[in-house]
């Protein structure tokens, strides 16, 4: 007998649909909690064999049945929900919850789906650990242009004081000088102010250089509020964000290349020339466990890198690529492939000169 289990995957709960022999013989309601997935375990053990599970990938919602799967070793298909559209688009005029998990189990008998590949953990909480990156990545990018617009107000000529705005010690400086009117008083009050209040070492001639243009700054800054406003209180916060969210994200790759290094594929991705270690654990991260593509084709697909071609009568297009897969690695890709290209051109064949 060929048993299958359908289930269509909601926020808290999910329809499940048990079908034996092409014929649905059950279906209920089940909670993502320990009654739910214990009722879902009751089910399949009652079986003499295991069953085909099949359920669409429904982002975060679909984690912890998938998890539950993978702790019982339970095989099951975790279907693309593109792919899941396309096949049962035709068989669900009157689309529910419920039909869907129904339709998910009938078409298992047809379809013959294939099992999914289930990756070494490890792989997932490096994605999981990568998307924090990105996110972190992302909010220091959003709260950089949040002080540099609150800077317009109180001190906008500080950000020509050194080459870049992206360091902790331009952001330091800020929670030390967030108004012009601070580097009026006597330029050894300055001194002293931030020589107390800076954590990274400066030689007592920078020192000097960097007092006197930022006195040199003040003198010629025509701020629109007054120190006692509280957009300086602004000033210092997003400061302060940025100084905590460069060390978590610093924190972050460490933590990624820590987990990545074992894996075989640590060291072949690192012998390309113009990959970093960064680069090579944000495509491990992305890119997972490569075995569980069966061909090229199938990775660039994931990735969104697949031609689609716009062919008419004797026109033949170049081809495009499809950008349906995942945005990240394909960024990842992206860049990686331009630091190739950019330690090609500087002769370092061995991957020596790799920033």
């Amino acid at each position: 007998m060929h048993y299958v289990i359908g289930i269509d995957v909601s926020k808290a709960t999910s329809q499940v649909a048990v079908a034996v022999d092409g014929r649905v013989t059950q279906r209920f309601k089940m909670t993502h909690d320990i009654l739910g997935f214990n009722q879902l375990n009751t089910i399949i053990m009652q079986f003499n064999e295991f069953p085909d599970i099949v359920f669409e990938a429904t982002g975060i919602y679909s984690r912890r049945l998938k998890s539950f799967l993978d702790w019982h070793n339970y095989p099951y298909t975790y279907l693309n929900p593109l792919a899941a559209k396309k096949q049962l688009d035709q068989l669900r005029p009157n689309k529910n919850d419920l039909n869907d998990a129904k339709n998910l189990a009938e078409t298992q008998f047809i379809l013959d789906r294939a099992k999914s590949y289930v990756q070494n953990p490890i792989y997932v909480e490096l994605q999981d650990m990568s998307r924090f990156y990105q996110q972190i990545n992302h909010d220091i990018v959003s709260t950089k242009n949040r002080l540099h617009r609150i800077l317009q107000l109180t001190f906008p000529e500080i950000e020509g004081l050194f080459s870049s705005t992206d360091s902790s010690q331009y952001w330091e400086l800020l929670t030390i000088v967030p108004h012009a009117v601070i580097t009026k008083c006597s330029r050894q009050v300055l001194t002293d102010t931030i020589q107390g209040g800076i954590s990274w070492h400066i030689g007592q001639a920078r020192l000097r250089k960097l007092v006197e243009k930022l006195m040199s700054m003040g003198q010629l800054s025509a701020p629109a509020v007054d120190c006692n406003s509280y957009n300086v209180a602004q000033v210092v916060y997003y400061a302060k964000r940025l100084l905590e969210l460069h060390e978590t994200k610093a924190n972050i790759m460490t933590a990624m290349v820590s987990k990545a290094k074992d894996l075989p594929e640590y060291g072949i991705y690192q012998s390309i020339p113009g990959f970093s270690v960064k680069t090579v654990v944000s495509l491990i991260a992305e890119l997972g466990d490569l075995h569980r593509f069966r061909t090229a084709n199938k990775l660039n697909a994931f990735v969104g890198i697949d031609l689609r071609f716009n062919d008419s009568g004797d026109y033949k297009s170049a081809g495009f690529i499809t950008k349906r897969g995942n945005s990240t690695a394909r960024k990842v890709l992206f860049k990686a492939v331009a630091n190739m290209a950019s330690t090609a051109s500087y002769g370092h064949p061995s991957g020596s000169g790799a920033k």
